[in-house]
């Protein structure tokens, strides 16, 4: 038997509870039978088995758990919180011993005998070591990793077909399009040729920035499978003692965690994308420290925009923006039902506005779990990006409880001059208003001419219907109307360098009193 079909059994033999399990959720004795109910506890215990499972399959099958951490348009909220853990460290026995590898690229150019194991993940191991009397930071990676993942990638093809049995039709279209994705995500990371350009680049757009690190990377030594760089030290973001005796607070650096990771992607264009815990430390003198830049993409001017585009479209509560937004980032097909989306994200964004507190995860869950019905994915950057805001409001959370990351976002985004500040957007919607107003307020004074010269020709005819008087409703209620009126008016009126708001207020208290008189007289 060749090895890919014992692979295949293998995994298929693995995963075979889990899918007899889904199985009998929908028919309790398979093929027949009601459905069953499933409380949370249970999925949750299922999705730890499934996590365990992962880890035991080895590197490929890890990554394809951290990646489906992020698909919530695959996964439920329960799955995709659990397999999130899978960041955890991984000992330096499993997949094979990463020195055999550092022996064979490097192994004249240093001092292996100071070798230090530091860190591991399911693809690299990484090492401190001397080289010229300095010690630097060597990423290994794992010996035989990319043909094993070439191996479990075909597995994994040839099991979408079955795994399509156990997920509803909605959900078809994206489980197809996952293999592609996985595929590319992953190639990516173990590319440490395409890892190292992406550290120079993001060290040179930060190299003026004091209050960010990047490791300086030893391009000589570098290759596909090593990557050597500066060794810098410094606390865990989310320890303890990580802000001990430095001049920057825990609230502090929540906030410039996120604005650094925005600067990459919306403005530089080239961003990290894994912000969890042990890829960021505090260094002794107060400054981020950002390591493993594996996970990582780069967007195009065109792609920035239309992630912006998404954004104002949420300030603004514009349905059609936000649909035209969701099908130019591949996320909606471009032949979904237009009305039918509208209607559904006028929901989210309605659901949205009647919470006390909305989180980048609350959006992200909001929009996934209402666009169901509908045939959508999330393409790799736009995953990366969903990924870098919860993973990275996550770590912002952990360090300040209050954080308002979506706050911090708006603040970004009107600093940078990538949308409007909020009184430019009143004003912006009231001028778009006011000029849809001009042609009928152009046409008002010749219609009033027309309906003078019938009244005083004696032509105008007034037609009544008799109504029954318990139906004419409340006779003041023209003053609460003319009240409200002059209300909004007034708040117009601020904006103008002359005080029209005052007499507009006074007209409106009028009115009110007006109304009240009349009304409980």
């Amino acid at each position: 038997m060749s090895g890919f079909y014992r692979r295949y059994l293998l995994v298929l033999f693995q995963f075979l509870p889990f899918a007899v399990e889904f199985l009998r959720d929908r028919r309790r004795f398979l093929l027949f039978g009601s459905g069953r109910s499933i409380d949370e506890k249970t999925h949750r215990r299922r999705a730890e088995r499934m996590r365990d499972t992962m880890l035991e399959l080895g590197p490929a099958f890890i990554k394809v758990g951290q990646v489906l951490s992020t698909r919530p348009d695959i996964l439920p909220l329960t799955y995709t919180d659990v397999f999130g853990t899978l960041q955890d460290e991984i000992p330096e026995e499993t997949g094979g011993d990463p020195q055999t590898v550092l022996r064979e690229e490097l192994g004249d150019e240093l001092d292996l005998s100071t070798l230090e194991p530091i860190a591991g993940g399911s693809l690299a191991f990484v090492y401190a070591v001397t080289h010229d009397d300095d010690r630097i930071a060597v990423k290994v990676r794992r010996p035989g990793v990319k043909s094993q993942i070439e191996l479990d990638l075909r597995v994994i093809r040839r099991l979408i077909p079955l795994i399509s049995v156990f997920v509803d039709e909605r959900n078809q279209y994206s489980i197809e399009n996952a293999a592609d994705d996985f595929e590319e995500i992953i190639f990516d990371e173990i590319d440490f040729d395409r890892e190292r350009q992406i550290m120079v680049e993001i060290g040179t757009n930060f190299a003026d920035d004091d209050r960010v690190v990047i490791p300086d990377v030893y391009e000589d030594l570098s290759s596909e499978r090593v990557l050597a760089m500066e060794y810098l030290t410094g606390r865990k973001v989310t320890a303890d003692d990580a802000f001990d005796h430095v001049d920057v607070d825990r609230e502090e650096m929540a906030t410039r965690i996120t604005k650094v990771f925005l600067r990459m992607g919306l403005v530089d264009g080239v961003f990290h994308a894994d912000p969890h815990p042990g890829n960021l430390s505090v260094t002794d003198a107060g400054r981020l420290l950002i390591f493993d830049f594996g996970m990582s993409d780069r967007l195009s001017p065109t792609d920035q925009e239309n992630i912006i585009g998404l954004y104002r479209a949420l300030v603004r509560r514009d349905v059609d923006a936000l649909v035209d937004a969701l099908i130019t980032l591949d996320v909606l097909d471009p032949g979904v039902n237009r009305a039918e989306v509208g209607r559904v994200l006028e929901l989210v964004v309605e659901n949205l506005e009647g919470r006390s507190e909305i989180t980048w995860r609350m959006i992200i869950t909001e929009l996934t779990t209402m666009l169901r019905d509908f045939p959508f994915r999330i393409p790799p950057d736009v995953m990366l990006l969903i990924r870098v805001g919860t993973v990275g409001e996550g770590v912002c959370r952990q360090l300040d409880p209050e954080f308002d990351f979506l706050a911090v976002v708006r603040s970004f985004l009107v600093e940078q001059g990538l949308i409007e500040s909020e009184l430019e957007t009143i004003i912006e919607e009231t001028w778009r208003d006011a000029r849809r107003s001009i042609p009928a307020l152009a046409r008002i004074p010749a219609r009033f001419d027309r309906t003078l010269d019938r009244m005083e020709r004696g032509k105008l005819v007034v037609q009544t219907e008799g109504a029954d008087a318990s139906g004419l409703g409340d006779p003041a209620l023209g003053y609460a109307i003319l009240a409200g009126a002059l209300t909004v008016a007034a708040a117009v009126f601020t904006l103008h360098e002359r005080p029209y708001e005052v007499p507009a207020l006074l007209l409106a208290g009028v009115f009110l009193t007006g109304y009240l008189v009349r009304r409980f007289q």
